[in-house]
Formats: structure tokens, sequence, C-alpha cells
């Protein structure tokens, strides 16, 4: 990974902006270039600093940190909320936040942001040269003259990231220019289920179902609450 992420974060709370940079320092990827308390000062630094990724609480003075991302969308690459209410979580993915995690931040949390993100940005300029070909049991990601043949059959999930899905598969991870829904749309039908805004699975793939997260290949995944009574009732 040659390219740095490039972040600021916005949080009323130095608390909280401390802890998030002492578990950002241990990620070499994450450049932290500034901090701000005042949500007014954190969107105007945005147009200077222009920063790749945003940090947000959401209950700030002056500005929500939805108002925030809205304003500022457009004008960077990732937001991570970092917030202490569940009760906005489906409005900040509505606004195309990578991720939306509850404090108390822990290590362990934010590891799992700063994988995702390590992924996500080191196939993202790869991953735009790719052209997707849909055939009935394989996609073929084509990147110039080099073709990459995937057997339907092989794919463990799919992973929302932005507007690219990430593919799983058993022995390698593809990125690819499209939509998690646009993908299924084109996929053939039955073999894969939706279980969170964020995941699809290959239904033979599931090895083991509860309440609120199944086990797909060696990956537990969480099932979102509006997908949970359909699959209770799958059958695999």
């Amino acid at each position: 990974m040659t390219n740095k992420i490039r972040y600021i974060s916005i949080d009323d709370n130095p608390v909280d902006t401390l802890l998030l940079q002492h578990f950002a320092a241990e990620y070499s990827f994450l450049e932290h270039i500034s901090s701000f308390d005042s949500p007014v000062k954190g969107m105007e630094a945005v147009e200077t600093l222009q920063p790749d990724l945003v940090f947000l609480d959401v209950e700030m003075p002056e500005a929500t940190g939805l108002e925030v991302l809205k304003f500022i969308k457009e004008k960077i690459q990732l937001a991570v909320f970092i917030t202490s209410h569940a009760e906005f979580a489906i409005e900040g993915f509505e606004l195309s936040a990578f991720d939306y995690i509850l404090k108390p931040l822990t290590a362990e949390r934010f590891a799992q942001t700063a994988n995702r993100l390590k992924d996500y940005w080191s196939m993202r300029e790869q991953s735009r040269s790719y052209q997707l070909l849909f055939q009935n049991d394989s996609i073929t990601i084509q990147e110039g003259y080099n073709k990459i043949k995937i057997p339907v059959q092989d794919i463990i999930y799919l992973e929302a990231m932005q507007d690219y899905t990430k593919i799983i598969t058993p022995t390698k991870n593809y990125l690819t220019l499209t939509t998690l829904t646009a993908m299924l749309e084109k996929l053939p039908v039955g073999l894969f289920t939706r279980i969170h805004r964020s995941y699809a699975v290959a239904i033979a793939k599931i090895k083991e179902l509860k309440s609120n997260e199944l086990l797909c290949g060696d990956k537990i995944l969480p099932i979102g609450k509006t997908y949970r009574s359909a699959i209770a009732q799958l059958k695999w």
C-alpha cells in the first residue's frame, strides 16, 4: 500500500479524540492531519486540507455529524462515524458512511474498521481499470489484456464498500467498481442472499446460522435487523 489515507477527526469530546488518535497511530497507512472540536471549523478544514477520510461524532454543538457529512460528502472519499448514538446508524449509512462505530471505542473494534479501510484503499486504484463480464456460472474481471475468471461457485460472500464490491473467494479477494445491489442483480437468482446492508452471502457456503449472525466459510458476518426474518426462513 503506497498511498496513505489522510484523515481528520471532528468530535467535541477531547478524550474521545485522543483515544482515536492513539488507536489510529498503530496503523502506518493512516496519516493524521488535524482534529477539530467544532463542526464548523472541521467543515472549513475539509476545503483547505482535503483529507481522504473524516472521523465524525454525531451529537455536537453547532451541527450534527450527519449534517456535516451532508455538506462534505462530495469533497471526501470516506467517512466513519464514532458515536454513542446507535439510532442514527441507518441515516449514516444512507449518507454513504464507510462505517458506524459505537462508543466507547475499543482497539478491537477500531482494528476491524482499519483493516477494511486498508483493503478498500489498496485495491480501489486497481479496480478502476477493471471491466466486469457476467456469465451464468462465472464472473470475468478483465484488466487490459489480462482476464481473471472467477467461478460463481467459488464466491463465499460479497461485501459492499462505498461504490465498490469486494468479492471474497477461498484463495483471493477482488474489489470491483460496482455496487453490491448492481452485482446481485446480475448474479444467478437463488444462489446469493443479502444479510446486511454491507454483506451478501452464497447460500451454499453458510455453515451456521444464529439470530443476529452467521458463519459463512470461516468468517462470522452480522445479520441486519431488516433481514433477520427472511434469513430465518432460508433453506441451506
